[in-house]
């Protein structure tokens, strides 16, 4: 089987779906590797490194795409890209395909059978495959690092000659994978934490990473399908609202982390929250990219109101290329180890949960994960 990976073109985008190490297990199977020429440099592998693991280095996309037999990818491709996918490949990247039909269709007409990385499903035997979580637990540290880099305060306390500063009070906002993170980087650096979330579920995971929980009064739990929360009512929200905005004003940081698969971003911290807190406190917002979960917030920007600055980072996960990649490919490889038979011929069983909820374009068709066409 041939499988490759091209350069990512998507702005920004310094990752790359394979990494020398996961070539190397690959090559080892028996596979022949395809990478293209300076497509790891932006992350620190280079094309001597592709090599020694035993990958071919084409000079350019169309000689990795035109080429594979499975093209793996970060971002989903342009349409340059899907003209030059050989009919009958199979493509594995982040397409997330309910919010681009279009991009399904394209890959749909090239007669390409497309998974998209963002609908694996949350169930145990997936969890290696699980991009989503691997690249939120990337993003949920460095929002800690863009926090303490902004913040002008130590974030632990600090017993000097000159006398004690108190630690930075922390406080995160959604206690996913990112949030998790977010909450044990924190408390490694010293700050004090608290954490919130809608699911009932959270409030064990915070309170064993040593932070506190902070809990609505009556609170319905908010936990849906799969582990992700569930949009709340607009009474659920007030109480939410009312509650945390004491915890706000009195936070050195705030990180917001929620989110809703296939919705826009909560809208969590208002814009009295953000005036409330004091000059020079930092709000990191994790989910600029989908509308943000602060009224302030300006994706890709970072936005001054009354001292306190609103950040709203895009692609954080990119900004740590290395590691990313790294936990990336080992991603797809768990996932080609689902997908390659022992033969090393791909098997696209739909009667596999996994690839029916993670298949959007098959055999001319377009499914956009719903096990169906549509």
């Amino acid at each position: 089987m041939k499988i490759g990976a091209p350069r990512e073109t998507a702005a920004n985008e310094s990752r790359v779906a394979l990494v020398p190490e996961t070539v190397a297990r690959l090559a080892r199977a028996g596979h022949e590797l395809i990478i293209q020429k300076g497509a790891g440099e932006p992350a620190g592998y280079t094309d001597e490194a592709y090599t020694e693991a035993g990958a071919k280095i084409a000079d350019d996309a169309a000689g990795v795409l035109g080429a594979v037999d499975i093209a793996v990818m970060v971002q989903k491709p342009s349409p340059d890209e899907i003209s030059t996918l050989k009919p009958g490949a199979i493509l594995i990247t982040f397409l997330f395909a309910r919010n681009d039909p279009e991009t399904v269709r394209a890959l749909a007409q090239q007669k390409v059978s497309a998974l998209s990385m963002e609908l694996v499903p949350r169930i145990a035997r997936a969890q290696s495959m699980d991009a989503l979580s691997s690249q939120a637990s990337i993003a949920g540290y460095k929002a800690v690092l863009i926090a303490a880099d902004a913040q002008g305060k130590y974030f632990p306390m600090m017993m000097t000659a000159a006398g004690t500063i108190p630690p930075a009070k922390v406080l995160v906002i959604g206690a996913g994978v990112a949030g998790l993170q977010a909450i044990a980087t924190a408390g490694r650096l010293g700050a004090v934490v608290e954490a919130y979330d809608v699911r009932a579920a959270a409030k064990d995971q915070v309170e064993s990473l040593g932070a506190r929980f902070v809990e609505v009064p009556q609170a319905e739990d908010a936990e849906a399908a799969g582990g992700y929360a569930r949009e709340q009512t607009e009474e659920e929200q007030q109480k939410q609202r009312e509650v945390l905005a004491e915890h706000v004003a009195g936070s050195d940081v705030v990180i917001t982390t929620a989110a809703i698969p296939g919705r826009p971003a909560p809208r969590i911290l208002t814009e009295e929250m953000v005036t409330a807190m004091q000059p020079g406190a930092v709000v990191v917002d994790l989910a600029a990219e989908t509308g943000g979960n602060c009224a302030l917030t300006k994706a890709g920007e970072i936005v001054e109101v009354g001292g306190v600055s609103i950040h709203g980072p895009l692609n954080v996960p990119g900004s740590m290329a290395h590691h990313s990649s790294q936990l990336y490919s080992r991603n797809i490889a768990a996932l080609l180890n689902l997908l390659l038979d022992e033969e090393g011929a791909a098997n696209l069983d739909f009667e596999d949960e996994v690839f029916d909820a993670m298949c959007v374009a098959h055999d001319g068709g377009a499914r956009l994960g719903l096990g169906e066409d549509a």
